[in-house]
């Protein structure tokens, strides 16, 4: 029996190929390439160099002819051919070719498929009977946009069409809907309304500029987690921005990367690289003096900035960046140690996504990532020694009754790990934390410790990640919230809005003693109407505004207009109080 997913992807698929049927109906010289299923929809990507090219104005007409031709699509048939037969089929199909080359070089069954008169090379996949399965107002096109041949920027550039597609009309629509939803939150839109960042092109793509306000949201973020961990034994360290390439030949990163390093060369011709990560660095700090089985664990954390060259067309605001801040931490421990070791992550992870309101059931679920049983050649290191931290990272999710799935093939090469998948305010999944096993790294570069025998081991590493990339995070956390940032990582947490400028002394006072409990406040003069200071003050998505008027200083009380429209009105004393509950501040 197909399950909702399969079937889901199933349905995408085929629409893929209806879609190419529309495609050569209207532009027979077209060459079809490539048309998988993708998270929300499908897309196919076609040659249109030996004839005219649709634009985003003839999407609507592709779309109806993909529904009128739907009634023809009865069944599938499945026909399996030689190359040579296939080969024939797609002579004038250059990039068919390609693909028949590569089936038949790895011994690969070559298969084609037909449905309503079209025909197409394919693996399979598909809905059964399409007409009869496939709502025709479930679906619908989206957008054209350019792609390289197989994502390479050396091959020929084609023009890739996009669609939608769902099980029902009724989710299509609450797909559009959410899209709709989510253009308002774009954090580009609302980052640069609330002056949170920025990009110039003097400094270049993907290299944001933080704003005071920015600034100190990244620095809440770091304090918060910091505070947190620092419990649990994690010391802070410092590394340089640069490092030989050494670093990363021996760490294996050289070649994995190569190609996403900033390559430096200075006076003395050495060759530099800007660090595209810190782990390695770490491992030189943990070997710049004897461990015995008493230090560890041992447990560095640093909040610093790498870089890798993305290419331009991938990035995306703060979500894809080339200069990244990680959150970054590293645990150098026994295999006896891994099980507290991990557990003391997840307890930092609960408590800081607590603090958002995201670590609530129904809300995150946990990634189990191990490896895949069928390609044992992607993996490093000893198999039992992968078998023991796959079941313990297995039995410790279990043991914090998360929901998780076991997810092969997601694994590092160097080790098992555990990602929490988080639901945005919109239902989209974002995977943020993680924890990270690693046994090769440290063998690389021969990291040792003396256990209680006397004898030499080697360390596990643990990479931890509590929020990861702060750009990337706050991409996130500004399309969650809408900008209503919860109270505790709001750049400006209280206006003051005094209703005309006899009530500016009284403001002023308020104003001193919210700053002196560490309150960040600021008072809207009467420069501007009471309405106008008001409205300006929501714009601005602070948390609590505080009208004060002849009342409140009568009664020495405020009145607060929430961001949902609710008003508390309460004694000052009071609401200091609440305030720095809500914060997280003790109280006296």
């Amino acid at each position: 029996m197909t399950d909702s997913k399969d079937n889901l992807h199933n349905i995408r698929h085929t629409l893929s190929h209806l879609l190419a049927q529309a495609v050569l109906t209207k532009y027979p010289k077209a060459k079809p390439t490539l048309g998988p299923p993708i998270s929300d929809g499908f897309y196919y990507d076609f040659d249109f160099s030996e004839g005219g090219a649709p634009g985003d104005k003839d999407l609507k007409s592709l779309e109806n002819s993909m529904r009128k031709s739907l009634n023809k699509w009865q069944k599938w048939e499945q026909e399996t051919v030689t190359p040579e037969r296939a080969r024939e089929i797609f002579k004038d199909n250059q990039y068919k070719l390609e693909l028949i080359d590569e089936l038949e070089s790895s011994g690969e069954t070559i298969t084609l498929y037909t449905c309503g008169g079209f025909t197409d090379l394919c693996r399979g996949g598909h809905i059964e009977s399409p007409a009869k399965q496939i709502d025709p107002k479930s679906f619908k096109l989206n957008k054209i946009a350019g792609a390289y041949w197989r994502g390479d920027e050396s091959n020929p550039m084609l023009t890739r069409i996009y669609g939608y597609a769902f099980e029902s009309q009724e989710a299509l629509n609450k797909h559009l809907e959410m899209l709709e939803e989510a253009k308002k939150r774009d954090h580009r839109k609302i980052g640069q309304e609330l002056d949170l960042f920025t990009f110039s092109n003097l400094v270049g793509p993907g290299l944001p500029l933080w704003t005071p306000k920015g600034t100190l949201m990244r620095n809440l973020i770091i304090e918060r987690i910091n505070n947190i961990q620092k419990k649990f034994g994690y010391q802070a360290v410092t590394i340089p921005h640069i490092t030989k390439s050494d670093l990363y030949k021996t760490s294996g990163h050289w070649e994995k990367f190569g190609e996403e390093l900033f390559k430096v060369r200075g006076q003395s011709n050495v060759e530099f690289v800007m660090k595209p990560m810190n782990c390695p660095h770490h491992t030189q700090i943990y070997a710049s003096s004897p461990k015995s089985y008493k230090d560890l664990p041992i447990r560095y954390a640093e909040s610093t900035m790498v870089y890798r060259d993305e290419q331009a067309g991938e990035l995306l605001g703060l979500a894809r960046v080339r200069s990244i801040t990680q959150d970054d931490g590293h645990v150098f421990c026994t295999k006896e140690q891994i099980n507290q070791e991990v557990n003391n992550i997840i307890s930092v992870i609960k408590e800081f996504y607590s603090s958002l309101g995201m670590f609530e059931d129904g809300k995150f679920w946990v990634s189990v990532s191990v490896r895949d049983k069928n390609d044992m050649s992607k993996y490093l290191g000893d198999p039992k020694i992968w078998d023991d931290a796959e079941a313990t990272l297995e039995q410790i999710v279990k043991d914090n009754n998360f929901k998780y799935k076991v997810v092969p093939g997601e694994a590092a090469f160097y080790g098992p790990k555990i990602d929490f998948m988080f639901f945005d305010a919109l239902g989209r999944e974002r995977q943020l934390a993680t924890a990270q096993l690693d046994f090769v790294m440290p063998e690389r570069f021969g990291l040792e410790y003396t256990d209680k025998s006397g004898k030499k081991q080697t360390p596990v590493m643990i990479h931890r990640a509590i929020a990861g990339s702060l750009e990337r995070f706050l991409s996130i956390m500004i399309e969650h919230f809408a900008g209503h940032f919860p109270t505790w990582l709001s750049p400006e947490q209280v206006r003051i809005v005094p209703v005309a400028e006899a009530h500016n002394p009284y403001a002023n006072k308020i104003l001193t003693e919210l700053s002196d409990i560490d309150i960040r406040a600021t008072i809207a003069n009467a420069t501007d109407s009471l309405g106008k200071r008001i409205r300006n003050s929501k714009k601005s998505k602070i948390p609590y505004i505080l009208v004060l008027g002849d009342k409140e200083e009568k009664e020495q009380t405020i009145t607060a207009e929430l961001p949902n429209g609710e008003k508390l009105e309460m004694p000052t004393a009071d609401f200091k109080n609440h305030i720095l509950k809500e914060v997280g501040t003790p109280t006296n």
